[in-house]
């Protein structure tokens, strides 16, 4: 703690003084402080850096330092940084808007021209508590209500309230095919993410048998083969970086009887993969789905960017418009799972709320714009996207402690941020660590996990029922990531240990 004192830490407008910090506050948080050094000093450690702060919110009193400036990759504590300024512009009951539109007429039950949806970013027309289901339920309904049996023209994706960057800035290019990394758009079917499913073939030896949605944008080169009954199933695929085609390799093995018999269960193999283009992925699936409705659809499913001569906006009615859940149900899940989409799905959709702009660039803008507000040093973030799956972001322990502070102090956020964080032993990323110590069902936090990078910041209580905020970076380390975690985790429950009272 000798060090505080020369430090010049990141305060919000209610944070104490770096002079009131550095007091030494008494002989227990002492013995605290020497526990703590004792975890992050372990020599397994040596070739890693670790950046910690831990702040009581009760006494506004700095308990423990170790880096706390230094930058260092969030991973996905970046989501901290993103829902903070979020539900501070749009505000926890904020909700995406879609409309399906038309310029055309209806007569004798079809539509004679073409069918607009626009997007306003809704990432939760998915798979997820069968909200994507149930909506294009309602838009088939609407449709019939409105006279319209039969669509000749188009389904076109309206994707322009945001850009088309997207892909984020620094995601490594060797993981674009998987879901975590599903590009962003305005318009968003199932996370942007299609189901790859492999089966096996009629024997031992002959290719696999690949299924791939319509409108991923992507081909499949099939490399999988057919394997023995009981051995392991190696399914894996890739994504070509000079053309939209997948890989799929590996084997899956037939059932205990061989060759299959008609009408025999087989194993399949089933694997989420990222989408080219989400707006054609959302209205190819509303084409195929209003079909199975009973809608015929005579024109293809397409982004408005390939559309010629558009019908301007201005010009369409509106037949239906659907909302989403509100912002604290999207957060939940945002920060409960480590969504990424979402995450940057809220980016984009923040530079909306304060400039009009659908960007990364102006969604970064009001995240500073709100740090500012705060009083929060802006130079201690490096902001490349919105979930934190950029490896060009960086953070410093201390303006995540800043953030968990501010969201704590303001009667409007206080209940609505906690709510959203995994609680440790529980739920989220975090439903099997702590378990059976005094951080279980205690601690609300959100973890960080990218290739030799781990993060965890929260809130605790003590022993004593003091609230304390925390954020412990890792960054650099080559030991197994597990037991880092494990370190990040035993300095949590010495927290939720700590009294004042011994």
């Amino acid at each position: 703690m000798a060090r505080q004192a020369a430090l010049t830490p990141l305060r919000s407008a209610h944070q104490p003084s770096a002079s009131s910090q550095s007091r030494a506050p008494g002989k227990a948080a002492a013995g605290l402080r020497r526990d703590l050094d004792a975890i992050f000093n372990a020599a397994i450690m040596d070739q890693g850096q670790w950046g910690v702060v831990v702040q009581s919110l009760d006494r506004g009193e700095r308990l423990y330092d170790r880096n706390s400036r230094k930058l260092m990759v969030p991973a996905s504590n970046m989501k901290i940084v993103t829902l903070a300024a979020a539900a501070q512009a749009m505000g926890w009951d904020a909700r995406f808007t879609t409309t399906v539109e038309t310029a055309a007429p209806v007569q004798d039950g079809a539509l004679r021209g073409d069918l607009y949806v626009r997007g306003g970013g809704d990432p939760t027309i998915n798979t997820r508590n069968g909200r994507g289901e149930a909506v294009f339920n309602d838009w088939a309904a609407a449709l019939g209500a409105a006279g319209i049996r039969r669509i000749e023209g188009r389904i076109i994706g309206d994707d322009n309230l945001f850009d088309d960057e997207n892909l984020g800035a620094g995601w490594a290019w060797d993981y674009l095919q998987y879901g975590y990394a599903a590009p962003i758009g305005a318009l968003q079917y199932n996370e942007d993410v299609a189901i790859l499913m492999v089966t096996p073939g009629a024997a031992t030896g002959v290719p696999a048998i690949v299924r791939l949605p319509t409108g991923t944008g992507l081909s499949v080169a099939n490399k999988a083969l057919t394997a023995a009954a009981g051995t392991p199933e190696t399914i894996d695929y890739r994504r070509f970086l000079d053309r939209p085609v997948l890989e799929v390799t590996g084997a899956v093995p037939l059932p205990p009887l061989e060759p299959v018999p008609a009408g025999t269960s087989v194993r399949t193999a089933g694997r989420d993969v990222a989408v080219v283009n989400p707006t054609v992925y959302f209205v190819q699936t509303l084409k195929d789905g209003l079909i199975a409705r009973g809608i015929e659809v005579g024109g293809e499913a397409v982004d408005i960017d390939d559309v010629a001569a558009p019908a301007a906006a201005a010009d369409r009615r509106e037949i239906i418009r659907t909302e989403s859940p509100p912002l604290r149900e999207i957060a939940a899940v945002m920060m409960k799972v480590s969504q990424n989409l979402y995450a940057d799905t809220l980016l984009k959709a923040l530079g909306v709320t304060a400039s009009g702009s659908g960007t990364v660039a102006a969604g970064r803008e009001a995240v500073l714009s709100a740090l500012r507000a705060w009083k929060i040093d802006e130079r201690a973030l490096v902001m490349a996207d919105g979930s934190g799956l950029s490896r060009y972001n960086y953070v410093t322990a201390e303006l995540i402690t800043a953030l968990l502070e501010r969201m704590h102090a303001d009667p409007k956020h206080r209940e609505a941020f906690a709510a959203t964080l995994p609680v440790a032993g529980k739920d989220g990323t975090v439903a099997t660590r702590m378990r059976r110590s005094r951080a279980e069902g205690n601690a609300r936090v959100k973890t960080g996990s990218i290739s030799n990078m781990r993060a965890l910041s929260g809130y605790v209580r003590t022993r004593d029922g003091e609230t304390l905020a925390f954020s412990i970076l890792a960054n650099d380390f080559t030991i197994p990531a597990a037991t880092v975690n494990w370190i990040a985790d035993l300095a949590v429950e010495v927290l939720a240990n700590f009294t004042r009272h011994p």
